[in-house]
């Protein structure tokens, strides 16, 4: 046998697996990119646990600022309600409780459009992670519809799993632009 014969067995295996590395590569990329979807998606539901934990603490915190509050007016109109020995005293004590009612409600406004704030943050952050989750299920989609090209050798798969990859790439990326 001569060098440089080819066999026909060997033709007959490279052209069944000329898009072995193309779809290899393709697959790696989509598999990057599916990670970086995820880590996209991960930080994003802690950042939103995160703001539903402190807008819960301010709600709360409202909360004990609305029972301060009902127990100062409470006693405010106690100390204007009775016949006390010392009218001046008691008169001086109420008004004391009443800038104290004042001061609270006050407090309740700031505390409660905090509250409110954080919670439209936290939305805000939920609408990412649902574009960041949204773009990974599409990237994996992508990519097994990719690995489909190795078992049946039909390049529709690899341009059907890269069309998929990218709307799933732009998907994530929208998540990004949300203000």
């Amino acid at each position: 046998m001569e060098d440089g014969v080819e066999l026909p067995e060997a033709h007959e295996m490279h052209q069944e697996y000329r898009y072995t590395l193309p779809v290899s590569l393709t697959i790696s990329i989509l598999a990057v990119l599916v990670a970086g979807a995820a880590l996209l998606s991960h930080r994003a539901h802690t950042e939103e646990l995160l703001r539903q934990s402190q807008a819960t603490d301010q709600w709360a915190y409202y909360q004990a600022k609305n029972i301060r509050w009902h127990e100062v007016q409470s006693i405010a109109d106690l100390l204007g309600a009775l016949a006390p020995q010392d009218k001046e005293k008691t008169a001086a004590v109420r008004e004391k409780y009443l800038k104290e009612v004042e001061r609270y409600e006050g407090d309740k406004d700031e505390i409660s459009d905090k509250a409110k704030e954080l919670e439209k943050e936290r939305d805000l952050i939920s609408r990412r992670a649902d574009r960041f989750d949204g773009g990974e299920a599409l990237l994996e989609v992508g990519l097994v519809i990719c690995s489909i090209t190795l078992l049946t050798k039909r390049r529709a798969f690899w341009f059907a799993g890269i069309f998929v990859g990218a709307l799933g790439v732009s998907m994530a990326a929208t998540g990004l632009f949300l203000h």
